[in-house]
């Protein structure tokens, strides 16, 4: 379990699971090109981009041998799991979900075009609705696609696989 030969990456989970710094350490360790779909889709006045532009432009990043994409965007599971060889899924409890989304109020952060000043209630209700909405539907992509499979259900987990990887060496080792 300790080396990753995926280079078509999807890493999903609740927000405040840890899946944009989980990604960050893991593109450390594998050189691939990292795409955050909340940079993506979010601009920094907290609108968004038009659906369609959205859906063009994770099909460009589809389309390329190697790549990472943070983030859970349910809208798109299917195309993206049909698009990738690995699936990372931090499967934390609400408990680490609701902490890891404030902890984060006030810092800035490469995933997102802004500085969260206070907890956003929304978030919060997704956070909250996650284990009935969002991860039986990941599990079930997970049986049918023919992926590799990481799960991990706590940061220490990750914390522990990512750390016994080797060093990025050479895009070869992938």
């Amino acid at each position: 379990m300790a080396f990753i030969s995926g280079k078509r990456i999807i890493i999903l989970g609740s927000p405040g699971s840890g899946k944009s710094t989980l990604a960050r350490a893991l593109r450390e360790k594998t050189g691939l090109e990292l795409f955050h779909l909340d940079q993506i889709w979010w601009k920094p006045d907290r609108t968004h981009i038009t659906r369609e532009a959205f859906d063009d432009r994770l099909r460009q990043i589809l389309a390329g041998d190697a790549w990472m994409i943070d983030g859970d965007f349910s809208r798109t599971y299917e195309v993206r799991f049909a698009a990738c060889d690995t699936v990372i899924f931090l499967d934390m409890s609400e408990e680490t979900c609701m902490r890891g989304i404030r902890e984060r109020v006030g810092k800035v952060r490469e995933d997102i075009p802004w500085i969260a000043e206070r907890l956003d209630p929304e978030l919060e209700r997704e956070v909250r609705t996650y284990h009935l909405e969002n991860r039986p539907r990941i599990l079930e992509l997970m049986e049918k696609y023919p992926v590799r499979r990481l799960i991990f259900r706590t940061r220490e987990q990750a914390e522990a696989w990512i750390s016994a990887l080797p060093p990025l060496e050479s895009p070869e080792r992938l």
